[in-house]
């Protein structure tokens, strides 16, 4: 996708200087980034802060489901990052745009049924999309004998008639019951899709299964991809430009995979990508795979460089 070799910015003033004028926003993935499970790198809020003085606009996209908007503003606040909800777009919010705005659906199946956690049921929420399953306790049981059969019938008991699309995200819970229940609504013609398709998430300084490991079963079982609504997606760029009308020549994506966050950059023909040496892609992958960003950094701080 990308022959170019990346800048090294760390340590070259000037290069730091020059890279950051080019652009007017800067979209950044969090996880990895900005920081890793509850530990925030060092320098980050006073990176951003030099940002902002600069003119900069700062918009967090995160392919993490798991939290809504508020949740994360939260998180943000926690770890002392200055932060509005309206800086926040994360997949769980871009699939509820999707659902509500551009989706159209008839009006006896606008239910979704959710493989996920509470950030996509309060977004959901928000666009008055009614659904079922996540984080129900009903869903939270193991699988019956009997149910084999009540599923197949269609028994209102477990098939719900209004479930019109199935969307998939990162799902602590995950059981063979909600699987069988999404295989059987996909075949029932609900429409399939995932929050993102992240294979692993980093935390802790390692890596656990991602939003990807929930969706691999169905895909496997349906022989079909669902349409994902998480970078790479440009489903999401399109959101994220919709929302905050801004030139994507003088925009650059900040993140550390290059399969996602970078391929996200290249693939919204946005003026930049930055890549971050804190999360999951390692330098030999920004240097020498298929997907290279524009400039890379050891971490987000070193563009402190520019002050």
């Amino acid at each position: 996708m990308s022959a170019i070799t990346p800048r090294y910015l760390t340590g070259k003033t000037d290069d730091i200087r020059d890279f950051l004028d080019r652009f007017d926003v800067f979209l950044f993935d969090c996880d990895g980034v900005l920081w890793s499970g509850d530990h925030v790198f060092p320098g980050t809020a006073e990176t951003l802060d030099m940002l902002r003085s600069k003119g900069k606009q700062v918009v967090f996209v995160t392919n993490n489901s798991t939290k809504s908007r508020k949740d994360y503003k939260k998180k943000l606040d926690g770890l002392q990052i200055p932060s509005t909800v309206e800086d926040i777009f994360s997949s769980s919010y871009s699939s509820a745009i999707y659902i509500s705005r551009i989706l159209k659906l008839p009006e006896n199946k606008r239910k979704v049924f959710v493989l996920g956690e509470t950030g996509i049921e309060q977004e959901l929420a928000s666009e008055n999309i009614p659904y079922i399953g996540g984080t129900d306790p009903a869903y939270n049981r193991e699988f019956k004998a009997e149910d084999y059969k009540l599923i197949a019938a269609g028994d209102s008991s477990l098939i719900d008639p209004e479930v019109g699309v199935v969307l998939a995200g990162l799902d602590f819970h995950v059981n063979y019951l909600k699987l069988a229940l999404a295989y059987h609504y996909i075949r029932r013609g609900a429409v399939f899709l995932a929050t993102n398709i992240d294979s692993t998430l980093p935390n802790s300084g390692t890596l656990f299964p991602g939003a990807g490991s929930v969706s691999a079963p169905l895909i496997m079982m349906l022989g079909k991809e669902p349409v994902a609504l998480g970078k790479p997606s440009q489903a999401m760029m399109d959101a994220i430009e919709g929302k905050f009308k801004f030139d994507r020549q003088r925009a650059c994506m900040v993140g550390d995979r290059v399969n996602t966050d970078i391929r996200f950059g290249i693939e919204g023909k946005l003026g930049g990508t930055l890549g971050v040496l804190t999360g999951v892609s390692t330098k030999d992958d920004i240097l020498t795979g298929d997907v290279r960003p524009l400039a890379y950094v050891d971490t987000l701080s070193d563009l402190l460089g520019a002050k």
